[in-house]
């Protein structure tokens, strides 16, 4: 929590000063309001007796200072929580801003160790719990002790015989409430922990729907939501009967404590050591007491779920990336070179390396095709150009310079990545080509949607380059969807293209068609495709096969066929002899 409170802004330590203030001007009012409550008592029964030197005026007059008193109340009420709202609202905000940039500068590897799921969790749920806990701290922490001691100095000068009765009280309800306390707080955590499950079973049924539909496996999917539901049920119920025993247990106080005062104060009254008005004022007094200790402790159960949520907030915030960028920059010597050299990469906490003593060279205009079989190394490999992680071993250097010695954006300026899945943004299929590169005009779209061959598709649409385009790309077919990822990417012109796999949701003729244009348009670029498709990989200057991270050939597609086992029979069980030329 501390250290969440070091990112409030200087202007709210104002704020809180100003708080402050008006919290002991509140408290003086409240205890006026006694005062002035017992003087009217007297007033009144002073008036009624025809006591000498007593009038209505004097009646009048404790009436008015004691709406006076409550307004004092009401306004400094208004502005503590005016204040409060725009210290918590700000921090909320800010730290909403920094979580996301610190959740965009991780690597894959941050993500995965987070998981997307508790990411999510941690960015909403985590920080309103904090935000609700300041909002109520500011408004009520500040009040409830100072209430509460100057209520205790105030009272033990009144009656001893009925501060003693309310402190037995008190020590009744603090018994009481400890006992909640320490039933409620272990259960913050896992409260927590089961949000994060739920939002992560959510979040893969939902992006999965298709799937489950196709296998009808509503059903599975269900039950695995209703385990980590009903669990949470069964704490939310625990936690709610618990906390349930706050009402009864203050009524029984509240109420113990006007039987006993007002008892007592009667025997008081009768043996004419007290009168009724200080008997009246004392019971307003111990009220305050209760309710300043009820609200300390009613704090003490909310703060611990605040705590569980700010360390969850602070583990990511204290997370730094496993990619750092350089202190010094330094810049490209050549342009559209791509050199691997006895690289080594394994995940973390993985046992084994997923690729070993890959080596490699790309001259600028190359295509380098990766083939193998599943599980083989080939988006790892990829994953490694842009740095989406870092390798293990090794060096990979890029128009000549070590990727680790370039600032990550530097790097992925002159990458045009096309992921194996098209992922689309919510917008229109003009802002989604305009991802990487805002300024772009509708001549350059249009140019940059024929050679990714979506420009018949786009231009069929009624709203053309503006029609919509949902989360995820939804609402377009996985070819459209595809083409529409690849024209993303040439759109920023890159030095470098990197296809994982991107042309698998392609027809063979859209393939051959979008890599013509490729080879004709964008002939200085380099491109490093991977592929399942002989087709598609054919035409390359050089082929990388790979077998279980490990290169086991490397050569064109004739040097291949007569030199590696592994690359020839997959060309054998996707082509005849006669079409591969044996």
């Amino acid at each position: 929590m501390l250290k969440l409170i070091r990112r409030f802004r200087p202007i709210d330590y104002v704020f809180l000063a100003l708080i402050a203030g008006l919290t002991v001007l509140q408290v003086y009012c409240t205890m006026l309001l006694s005062d002035y409550m017992r003087d009217l008592i007297s007033s009144i029964t002073m008036v009624s007796y025809g006591m000498p030197g007593f009038s209505e005026n004097d009646i009048w007059f404790n009436a008015g200072m004691m709406l006076a008193v409550v307004g004092g109340m009401v306004g400094c009420q208004a502005t503590i929580a005016i204040l409060a709202s725009a210290i918590t609202a700000s921090f909320a905000t800010n730290l909403r801003k920094e979580l996301n940039e610190k959740i965009n500068s991780f690597s894959l590897a941050e993500i995965n160790k987070f998981s997307t799921a508790s990411l999510i969790t941690r960015t909403t749920n985590d920080i309103e719990n904090v935000q609700m806990t300041f909002l109520m701290m500011m408004r009520m922490i500040f009040a409830a002790p100072v209430t509460a001691i100057w209520a205790i100095c105030k009272i033990q000068a009144t009656s001893t015989e009925l501060t003693l009765t309310t402190a037995a009280f008190l020590i009744f309800l603090l018994i009481g409430l400890l006992i909640i306390f320490f039933l409620v707080v272990p259960k913050f955590k896992i409260f927590q922990n089961l949000i994060d499950r739920i939002n992560g079973i959510s979040r893969e049924n939902l992006s999965g729907i298709r799937i489950v539909h196709a296998y009808n496996a509503e059903s599975f999917q269900e039950d695995k939501f209703a385990k980590p539901n009903d669990s949470l049920l069964k704490l939310g119920k625990f936690t709610g009967r618990v906390l349930s025993l706050f009402d009864p247990l203050i009524t029984i106080v509240m109420d113990g404590i006007s039987l006993a005062v007002y008892w007592l104060g009667a025997t008081l009254i009768n043996s004419g050591v007290t009168n009724y008005a200080t008997v009246s004022s004392f019971m307003m007094l111990s009220t305050q007491i209760v309710m300043a200790f009820m609200t300390l402790l009613m704090m003490f159960i909310m703060l611990p779920r605040a705590m569980v949520s700010a360390k969850r907030v602070s583990a990511v915030l204290d997370t730094n990336s496993s990619i750092i960028d350089p202190k010094e920059e330094k810049e490209f010597l050549e342009k559209g070179t791509i050199e691997f050299d006895d690289v080594s990469f394994a995940y973390p906490d993985a046992d084994n390396p997923v690729i070993s003593g890959v080596s490699f060279k790309a001259k600028q205009g190359d295509t380098v095709a990766i083939i193998g079989s599943t599980g083989s190394g080939k988006t790892s490999l990829i994953n490694l150009i842009a740095r989406f992680y870092d390798a293990t071993s090794g060096s990979i250097k890029i128009d000549g310079v070590d990727i680790k010695e370039v600032n990550q954006s530097s790097l992925r300026k002159i990458i045009g990545f096309i992921p194996q899945k098209g992922n689309l943004f919510s917008g229109t299929i003009a802002s989604n080509i305009r991802f990487g590169n805002p300024s772009i005009s509708l001549e350059e779209m249009e140019e940059v949607a024929k050679t990714a061959c979506a420009y018949d598709f786009i231009n069929e649409m009624e709203k053309g380059f503006d029609s919509p385009i949902a989360q995820g790309g939804t609402n377009v077919s996985g070819g459209q969807r595809q083409r529409l990822c690849i024209a993303r990417a040439i759109a920023i012109h890159p030095e470098i293209y990197v296809f994982d796999d991107s042309f698998s949701a392609l027809d063979f003729k859209t393939d051959l068609t979008l890599r013509t244009n490729l080879k004709e348009k964008e002939k200085e670029a380099t491109k490093v495709i991977v592929a399942q498709r002989i087709g598609t990989i054919m035409d390359a200057d050089l082929i990388l096969v790979l077998d279980q991270g490990k290169v086991v050939g490397q050569g064109t597609h004739k040097e291949l066929l007569s030199s590696c086992e592994t690359y020839r029979s997959i060309a054998l069980s996707q082509l005849s002899k006669e079409e591969l030329g044996l």
